[in-house]
Order: C-alpha cells, then structure tokens, then sequence
C-alpha cells in the first residue's frame, strides 16, 4: 500500500461492529481482527489523505439494530471513513433489513457525523442484483 502512486480508493466490508458477529459473517475476520483492519485503514489515510471507504451489508435482525449503529458510530473516525449501507438483496441465506432499520441505522450515523449513504438496489425484481446471480448459480 505504501508504494503505490496512483489515486485508488480503499474500501473493505466490515459487516458488523464487533469481531464476534464479523467472524461469524465473515471468517476472514479471525486472520484480520477489526482492529487490525481498522489501523491499516487509518495509516492508509495518513499516508494518502483519501477517505476508505466502508461496505456495509444490511441484515435484518442480525446486524441492523440502532445498538450496532452506535457501535459503529464509535470505532470510525469520520475524518477518515465513508460507510456505504448496503441493502441487502435475497438469495436465501438472510432476510434484508426493511427501509425503516436502515434509515434509523443511517440516522445514528448521521448524528455522529459519519458520512453515510444507502447504496440504490438494481435488478432486483429480475434476481441479477448483487450476490442474487452468484447465488442462484450456487443453486443450480
């Protein structure tokens, strides 16, 4: 990351406030802690000056709860990070979170000063929205 001149922009899934639900969602997390993540980001801004980026799945019950927001609202800098919320599209494995869960998970945001945006959904109503067509292949 160091060596590199041109003007990328950094972006990881995070998914989940806690390391505990992220190891869950993504076993990637036991090799890479939160924390460890989280540092290499805010060293990458110190060396770059550019805002990483924050993928954010929304997940009804599992991580979409104004109590995560809160979390999450307090381990970023928002000098440093952009979160993107995610609907997240069936395929099976979870429920998306309603339009309400995600405004009031956005809202916490808002308030801290994170800078949040929902991401639109596309293709939806056709299963080619993103992870719908991977995962209607792994069905098949």
């Amino acid at each position: 990351m160091d060596e590199v001149e041109e003007p990328i922009r950094l972006a990881f899934s995070l998914h989940a406030p806690e390391d505990s639900l992220r190891s869950e969602l993504m076993p990637v997390n036991e090799r890479y802690p939160l924390a460890d993540v989280l540092a290499e980001c805010r060293r990458y801004f110190a060396l770059r000056r550019r805002k990483v980026f924050v993928e954010y799945v929304m997940l009804a019950g599992v991580n979409d709860r104004v109590e995560q927001a809160r979390r999450l609202a307090e381990l970023l800098d928002r000098r440093v990070f952009k979160v993107n919320l995610i609907p997240y599209n069936p395929t099976g494995a979870f429920d998306g979170s309603s339009r309400r869960a995600i405004d009031a998970f956005k809202a916490v945001l808002d308030r801290a000063g994170i800078p949040a945006t929902v991401r639109l959904t596309r293709g939806r109503d056709i299963e080619a929205a993103c992870g719908q067509l991977a995962a209607s292949r792994a069905a098949a």
